[in-house]
């Protein structure tokens, strides 16, 4: 079954890439290893903002992080000239949670984002990660994942 089959089997389509909010590029290729810049909490309504053990609960937190993951393959989707079935694997995340200072869940949280890989590309979507807080995060959002992919 094809990628992109398997995300409409879970109800999600890939939006367009999202644009870079400032100057540098979305992601870069270097051989068969593509580096997608990070990808902010951004679902249908908008941006998703919140300080996790403030005002957010860590699976509100998760639900944000998936939709980073759901962008990061739109990146991806972009980089490969808009063949996804050209992806090899996730090779690694970085996970950035706004949270205060003594919230220990960052892993939960970028869970969202894992969970939702390993369930749309099976073994191709394990992948190494780090978890870590954030004091801010730009606009305010919840999440930011940064992805290492490998391609064909």
């Amino acid at each position: 079954m094809s990628i992109e089959s398997r995300l409409a089997d879970l109800g999600v389509s890939l939006p367009d890439a999202p644009a870079p909010a400032a100057n540098y590029v979305p992601f870069v290729q270097v051989g068969d290893i593509v580096y997608v810049s990070g990808q902010i909490s951004n679902g249908p309504d908008g941006l998703i903002t919140g300080k996790l053990g403030a005002d957010m609960e860590v699976e509100a937190g998760a639900a944000a992080a998936k939709t980073c993951a759901i962008s990061l393959l739109a990146q991806v989707k972009a980089a490969c000239g808009g063949d996804l079935e050209r992806l090899v694997r996730v090779v690694k995340l970085t996970g950035f949670v706004n949270s205060i200072a003594d919230f220990t869940n960052q892993p939960q949280v970028i869970n969202g984002a894992s969970d939702f890989l390993v369930e749309a590309l099976g073994d191709a979507g394990r992948h190494s990660r780090s978890a870590v807080s954030a004091a801010a995060l730009p606009l305010g959002v919840a999440v930011e994942i940064e992805g290492i992919f490998q391609i064909k």
